[in-house]
């Protein structure tokens, strides 16, 4: 495809950080990556990996000439980063995030960048349980949507380029206000998340005979929550604390769900497990039927 941008400038080089690096360098994005982490281990790496041409652990360096800035950190580190990167910003910069809070995000990055720069916010619902610059791949967004929310002000240009990136990815783009995509992403991806640590931790409480039995005989079921419970501590403890308000409503509407579901079996109430699993399974085929199993 024809190059969208000169340089682009990547915040963060951990799992979904390397694989956007992968995916622009693949699919002939843009000219140059330039990457920015604390972490001078991962920075070393990445070079090593030939996913960049520099790395800096200043990010202020990392954003120079950068025509694109994607921020791939938890964002509890947000509005520092937007405030170090801020002066060196060039004219019409497009900054980008990847985080899976939206109205969290506007709020850290947004009012702390200077005017001349572009900012669209953005959410690629793709991932796995590991993290690192050796953890990402190419074709991590193929086939999985990537959320933008743009505002009223948002430029329609940064917007168009960003969703052309996306797209280059192989991401099905929407576009999609910023206090409905949290909602939605509380009740698909940040409760999910929640009753898989919740589960596994109820399984280390237990006494250590039987905590190695639940370990011993893990199949499916429990070993699926153990991989969902291994994602980055750092990264859900900021999404649960950002998205508080709508976690908080879908965990209500889901402890009250539980109790239907409690009663029905204490009660023997057969009909309406069954009710509920066939919902469910149909539910299940869907997902698969969208590709997005």
């Amino acid at each position: 495809m024809a190059e969208l941008f000169g340089r682009v400038a990547i915040i963060g080089i951990g799992l979904i950080g390397s694989s956007i690096a992968r995916a622009l360098k693949e699919n002939d994005v843009c000219r140059e990556i330039v990457v920015g982490d604390i972490n001078a281990a991962h920075g070393r790496r990445a070079e090593e990996l030939g996913l960049c041409v520099a790395a800096h652990t200043d990010v202020a360096k990392a954003v120079d000439a950068a025509d694109l800035v994607i921020l791939c950190t938890p964002m509890s580190t947000y509005e520092s980063i937007a405030e170090r990167i801020a002066p060196a910003l060039k004219q019409r910069a497009v900054v980008t995030d990847v985080g899976s809070v939206k109205q969290a995000a506007i709020k850290a990055v947004k009012p702390r960048l200077p005017s001349h720069a572009r900012w669209i916010a953005g959410h690629p619902v793709a991932g796995t349980e590991n993290s690192g610059p050796d953890a990402g791949f190419a074709t991590l967004f193929k086939g999985r949507w990537c959320i933008v929310t743009p505002e009223s002000d948002t430029d329609a240009d940064a917007q168009a380029q960003v969703q052309a990136m996306w797209t280059a990815f192989g991401s099905n783009v929407v576009s999609m206000d910023a206090e409905h995509h949290d909602l939605v992403l509380a009740i698909t991806s940040h409760l999910p998340h929640l009753i898989a640590y919740t589960i596994v931790g109820t399984a280390t409480d237990l006494e250590m005979t039987l905590q190695s039995e639940v370990i011993k005989f893990s199949a499916g079921g429990f070993r699926d929550f153990t991989r969902i419970a291994a994602s980055d501590p750092i990264m859900w403890r900021d999404v649960f604390l950002n998205n508080r308000e709508a976690v908080l409503e879908m965990l209500q509407r889901f402890t009250e769900d539980l109790s239907h579901l409690q009663r029905a079996i204490r009660w023997g109430e057969g009909h309406k497990l069954e009710e509920l699993f066939t919902r469910t399974r149909s539910i299940r085929r869907s997902i698969i039927e969208a590709k997005q199993a």
